[in-house]
């Protein structure tokens, strides 16, 4: 009886760790990719943290009423998560830290963000012109310098531009 009981809680608790288990970035990559292939639009890729208040802050910038037309129009946005706590580990998509490494981004910080073409062809990332991360942009420098990548890989307005800018650049108290 005692053999039967312990069987049984080995088998549940496997269960437990293989639901938990996150899925890859690579297959996360590839739905957007297709999915941005079907609907003709580029991938802005997110790199993130349950602890990053900075990706938390992107994250709701993104999602302003505002702005969000404006991504929804012309990206198929997806999140990575990466660079989490030893106890939160579980959240983490294998394979995204790799990604990072590959465009040494790795030691950049997060929020780090990529935007690639349907084809999965990078086209732009957070790295300002001095190699740095912008990260959440919220300077108005850092946000002009997001403007110009979204500029670059999407249909920005100069009326979406404006969108943005209030949305991301953040308020002096």
């Amino acid at each position: 009886m005692k053999l039967r009981s312990l069987l049984l809680c080995l088998l549940f608790i496997g269960a437990i760790t293989q639901t938990s288990a996150q899925e890859s970035a690579d297959k996360i990559l590839e739905k957007a990719f297709t999915q941005a292939k079907k609907e003709k639009k580029n991938v802005f890729v997110m790199y993130h943290a349950s602890w990053c208040k900075w990706c938390k802050k992107m994250e709701s910038n993104m999602e302003t009423e505002s702005v969000k037309p404006f991504f929804d129009k012309n990206y198929v946005t997806t999140f990575l998560v990466v660079q989490e706590s030893k106890a939160n580990k579980n959240l983490e998509n294998p394979g995204a830290d790799d990604i990072l490494k590959k465009y040494k981004a790795d030691n950049s910080g997060i929020p780090f963000w990529q935007i690639y073409d349907a084809n999965g062809n990078l086209l732009a990332d957070s790295f300002n012109a001095k190699g740095e991360n912008l990260g959440c942009p919220a300077t108005v420098e850092e946000v002009a310098e997001f403007t110009d990548k979204l500029k670059k890989t999407s249909k920005l307005s100069e009326k979406d531009r404006k969108k943005i800018e209030e949305a991301f650049v953040l308020k002096k108290k």
